[in-house]
């Protein structure tokens, strides 16, 4: 699993962390049971605090995007599918919008006025 960060970004580092991993379950790169590499590998990998890593972990797990336990460490749960499923119907409408001449402005406005 690839966990990147932008260190000149204004996000705080456990939020790009987070987005990191929520992107590779996005893509079905880490799927429902896979575990994900223990926070010191992160942490040292990327050049950040442990606790940063942790809050990232936290968050996902507060999301229902992985499960965490001593001793199994942090595991994917089966919300995962259905984040797949949904990046799979945003790709698609991405590109049906990019089709019908809309921009991504255009599109961004459309879905968050859906939301409200």
């Amino acid at each position: 699993m690839l966990i990147r960060i932008d260190p000149a970004s204004g996000a705080p580092l456990f939020a790009q962390v987070a987005a990191s991993v929520r992107a590779e379950i996005a893509s079905g790169r880490a799927r429902p049971g896979d575990r994900l590499p223990a926070a010191r590998e992160v942490a040292a990998s990327l050049g950040v605090n442990v606790h940063t890593v942790l809050r990232a972990y936290q968050q996902l797990r507060d999301e229902g995007l992985v499960d965490m336990r001593r001793g199994r460490g942090v595991v994917v749960t089966d919300a995962a599918g259905p984040l797949t499923d949904l990046a799979q119907d945003v790709r698609a409408l991405v590109a049906r919008a990019a089709t019908l001449g809309f921009s991504p402005a255009t599109l961004a406005a459309l879905v968050q006025e859906a939301h409200a």
